[in-house]
């Protein structure tokens, strides 16, 4: 009999959406990938080293100069020192990596609080290691952590809290008062944060992305995993990477020697040299996005979507219930892909209990014709569709 953590699981709602996208020919807002950022540089660096090789197994870890990169784009970027030979791990992914964490460092029955809306791989994975799922709910629109919650959510069998911060879905930064209530909880609950930051070059409006790997107290606490995907616009290349102490990476690169064991060379290469570009590429990077958000974001409102504000990452989330009368934001946007030929992803994915049902997610990292068309065509579907919807 299959294992029943991947038996009764579905396909990804992301991977449901893009079908159905591909199926109706609509513009997919949907997944988070991102489209035409690609910087040339990379793309060359990846040509130069598949041509001139090698092609075989690179050490365990991850080639030395990209490891090296890593360590010093934390140091360039958030201050920290990091020992890139015993702190940094190169994986296929950054799922890979939470994937990675969850089996080094779970035994059968420990508790892991998952911060939700979540990612859909952090249950799944965490239960296929062993652990128990314990949801702790942040609440729109604030989105704030809260020392009640976070309390309430512990008990003597919880051993690791998974972070997500820049957050997707919902663009949060967790504050430096909820960083501060983690410490204290960490450190009182003898915990383990494995912090998912992929979105850490993705903060916009001259805010700071802060890990609470920088935080002395809880350094040798914290599993700190990245994104070439996401900081490159490169989501099929699958290149991620772990930074922790060596008590705790050490098992972690045991998981990954199992699992993937490397990852592909030439991607190596060509992520170091990305690492090191000059800070005018993520400096441009930020401000192409945020330009893509702020069409995106005031159509959407002048349509009647109620849109909160998007602080980081590359997604909008809008409120739907006030133009979805049978409060189903899996059907509208089954509706919207269909009808109106844009796809979004309902919210109520990112939630164990499936429960919320209010808010869809739309992707801005596209080209800004697309979103234009993409606009164009959800206004043209609300003058036929949408005032039945709200009547």
């Amino acid at each position: 009999m299959p294992n029943p953590v991947f038996a009764t699981s579905s396909t990804s709602i992301f991977e449901q959406i893009s079908r159905l996208a591909n199926e109706v020919g609509a513009i997919n807002l949907g997944q988070g990938f991102p489209v035409g950022f690609e910087p040339p540089a990379l793309i060359e660096a990846a040509v130069q080293a598949l041509r001139e090789g090698p092609h075989q197994y690179p050490p365990m870890m991850g080639l030395p100069a990209l490891r090296q990169a890593v360590a010093a784009n934390a140091k360039r970027f958030h201050g920290l020192n990091v020992d890139w030979e015993r702190e940094v791990l190169v994986t296929s992914g950054a799922t890979e990596a939470l994937a990675d964490s969850f089996l080094a460092l779970l035994d059968t029955g420990d508790e892991v609080i998952v911060i939700e809306p979540a990612y859909d791989a952090y249950p799944t994975l965490i239960r296929r290691a062993g652990g128990t799922v314990v949801p702790l709910r942040l609440e729109a629109p604030d989105w704030t952590l809260t020392r009640e919650a976070l309390q309430a959510a512990i008990t003597p069998r919880t051993k690791l809290i998974v972070l997500n911060t820049p957050m997707n879905p919902i663009g949060k930064i967790f504050s430096e008062a909820e960083l501060d209530l983690l410490e204290e909880v960490v450190l009182a609950h003898d915990l383990v944060i494995v912090s998912d930051e992929v979105y850490e070059h993705l903060v916009f409006d001259g805010a700071r992305h802060t890990t609470p790997f920088s935080r002395p107290a809880i350094r040798d606490r914290v599993v700190r995993i990245g994104s070439a995907g996401k900081t490159f616009s490169v989501t099929g290349w699958k290149v991620g990477y772990v930074t922790a102490d060596p008590k705790l990476l050490g098992p972690i690169s045991r998981a990954h020697q199992f699992v993937t064991f490397t990852t592909p060379p030439a991607l190596q290469t060509a992520v170091a040299a990305g690492l090191h570009f000059a800070d005018s590429y993520y400096v441009e990077l930020k401000s192409s996005l945020e330009t893509r958000r702020d069409l995106l974001l005031g159509a959407l409102r002048r349509e009647g979507f109620a849109v909160a504000d998007a602080p980081a990452t590359y997604f909008a989330i809008a409120d739907v219930s006030g133009i979805d009368p049978d409060g189903d934001d899996l059907a509208f946007c089954h509706r919207i892909t269909r009808e109106a030929g844009v796809a979004a992803v309902p919210l109520s994915s990112f939630y164990g209990a499936r429960d919320v049902k209010t808010h869809i997610r739309f992707c801005f990292a596209k080209p800004l014709d697309t979103l234009e068309d993409a606009v164009s065509r959800l206004s043209r579907w609300r003058e036929t569709h949408g005032r039945k919807l709200a009547s």
